[in-house]
C-alpha cells in the first residue's frame, strides 16, 4: 500500500473585505456572522477537517481580534494525535512589511511549512460558503501529474468579469492553458456554451513547487504577490497546472439541489442573496446535512421561543431561520435569519431580513429587506427599509438594489 501523502492546509483569512462595509468595520471579512449561528471562516474549516485534514494554520491580519477569538475557542483538535488550528499573524519574519497578497503571505510565513514538512499543501480562502471534500480533490492532484491545481467552478458568462478565469485544452479539459483574473471575456467550455470555469480560490501544491513559485515571486517587481493573480499563471504557463472541476466533487448527504453550491458572499448582495437561499422550504444550500456537518461555536442561550404577545397576538415566523435564544413575543418575522439573542417584540413586523445577535426590535417597529448587525436597537414604532431616502438621512448604507444595512451598535432615533 502506498504511503498516505502528508497535507498541510494554509487557510487565507487575512482579507479586508471592504465591499462588505459596514459589516467589516470592525471585524476581518472572514469573522462575518452567517446564517444564524456560524461564521464565514466555520465553512473552509468545516470541509477541512471534514475531509481528514487535521493540520491547519490560518493567516490572519486585518482586524483580527474577533477571528482569532472565535477559532481559539471553536477549533480545538487534539493535539495528543498531533492536530491543530492555529492563527497565525502578520509576523513580518522576511521584513518589516506587512502581507502584500495571498501568495506574500504564505512566503512571509514559509516557517510553518518548513516545521510541518508536508507532501502536499492545500490553500483555501476563509471567505466562500459551500461544501466540498478535499481529500477527493487532493486525490485528483497527485493522479493528474500537475504540481499545480485549482478548483474551478461553473459560472455563466455574463460573470467572466468577476473572478479568476480558467481556460484548458480543448484535447484535455483538466490542463490549464491560461488563468487569468477578470478578463474582459473567455471562451465558453466545449460542453456548455453558457458557462466558463471560476477558480474557487482553492489550491493543492506539491510542496517544493509551492515553495520554489513563491520564491520566484517575491523576487519579482512586476508582481502583486497574489495565488490567483501571479502563482497560477506561472504554473500554467509553464504547462505544470490543472483544474479540478468541483462538478466531480461529491459529498455524503449531498443532493442534486445543493452539491455545486458556492457562493463567494464579497457584497453585501451577494450575502444577502446567500441568506436567502437558506431559509426556501427546499433551501440551495442544506444547512441540515449531518453527515457532512459545519461546525461552529455553541451559543450559550435557551432556544428559540415564540409566544404571544401581551393582548394574545400570537408570536408567528415562516420561512426563517430562528439561533438559540431568538425570542418573538406577538411579532410577525418572515423570510429571515434570526442570529442569536435577537428580540422581536409585540406588533413588530420583520420581512426578508437578516438580524445579527443581541438586535432588538421594538414593538410595532417594521423591518425590510435590511441587514443589521450586532446589537441594533430599533425602537418602538421606527421603520426600517420602508423608505430608503429616509435610511441614507440616518447615514446608513443601502445597496443599489436597495438593501438598507445598519453597522454594528447602531441606534435609532424615535
Amino acid at each position: 500500500m502506498p504511503q498516505r501523502k502528508k497535507v498541510l492546509a494554509i487557510v487565507l483569512a487575512g482579507g479586508e473585505g471592504k465591499r462588505l462595509m459596514p459589516l467589516t468595520e470592525d471585524r476581518a471579512k472572514p469573522a462575518v456572522p452567517f446564517g444564524g449561528s456560524y461564521r464565514l471562516i466555520d465553512f473552509a474549516l468545516s470541509n477541512l477537517v471534514n475531509s481528514g485534514y487535521l493540520q491547519i494554520v490560518v493567516l490572519t491580519q486585518y482586524k483580527s481580534h474577533s477571528l482569532d477569538r472565535h477559532v481559539s475557542e471553536t477549533w480545538r483538535l487534539s493535539t495528543q494525535l498531533g492536530n491543530y488550528v492555529a492563527t497565525v499573524p502578520a509576523q513580518q519574519r522576511r521584513g518589516k512589511e506587512w502581507y502584500l497578497g495571498s501568495a506574500n503571505a504564505i512566503y512571509q510565513s514559509m516557517n510553518l511549512i518548513d516545521d510541518a514538512k508536508p507532501d502536499i499543501v492545500v490553500v483555501v480562502g476563509a471567505d466562500h460558503v459551500y461544501r466540498m471534500d478535499f481529500s477527493a480533490m487532493v486525490d485528483f492532484h497527485i493522479a493528474s501529474g500537475a504540481r499545480a491545481s485549482v478548483a474551478g467552478v461553473r459560472q455563466s458568462m455574463d460573470m467572466v468579469t468577476s473572478f479568476g478565469v480558467i481556460e484548458t485544452d480543448p484535447d484535455d479539459v483538466t490542463k490549464i492553458t491560461r488563468f487569468v483574473e477578470k478578463p474582459e471575456s473567455t471562451a465558453p467550455l466545449p460542453d456548455d456554451p453558457n458557462a466558463f470555469l471560476a477558480s474557487m480560490g482553492n489550491y493543492v501544491f506539491d510542496t517544493d513547487a509551492l515553495v520554489e513559485a513563491l520564491r520566484v515571486d517575491s523576487a519579482r517587481d512586476d508582481t502583486a504577490h497574489d495565488m490567483g493573480g501571479d502563482i497560477m499563471p506561472w504554473f500554467a504557463d509553464r504547462g505544470e497546472a490543472a483544474v479540478y472541476d468541483f462538478t466531480h466533487n461529491d459529498i455524503p448527504g449531498s443532493t442534486e439541489r445543493d452539491r455545486q453550491y458556492w457562493r463567494d458572499v464579497g457584497t453585501l448582495d451577494s450575502y444577502y442573496d446567500s441568506h436567502m437561499d437558506l431559509i426556501r422550504p427546499l433551501p440551495v444550500f442544506n444547512l441540515y446535512n449531518y453527515s457532512w456537518p459545519i461546525y461552529t461555536h455553541a451559543v450559550q442561550a435557551p432556544p428559540a421561543k415564540l409566544v404571544r404577545g401581551p393582548h394574545g397576538e400570537g408570536g408567528i415566523t415562516t420561512d426563517s431561520i430562528l439561533s438559540a435564544g431568538v425570542l418573538v413575543t406577538g411579532g410577525r418575522v418572515s423570510e429571515s435569519v434570526l442570529s442569536p439573542k435577537v428580540l422581536v417584540q409585540n406588533d413588530a413586523t420583520v420581512n426578508q431580513s437578516i438580524l445579527l445577535q443581541n438586535v432588538q426590535i421594538g414593538e410595532g417597529a417594521v423591518v425590510d429587506r435590511c441587514i443589521l448587525d450586532k446589537n441594533v436597537v430599533v425602537p418602538p414604532g421606527v421603520r426600517v427599509g420602508v423608505n430608503r431616502e429616509e435610511d441614507k438621512a440616518r447615514g446608513l448604507t443601502v445597496t443599489t438594489s436597495g438593501l438598507t444595512v445598519a453597522p454594528k451598535n447602531y441606534r435609532f432615533e424615535q
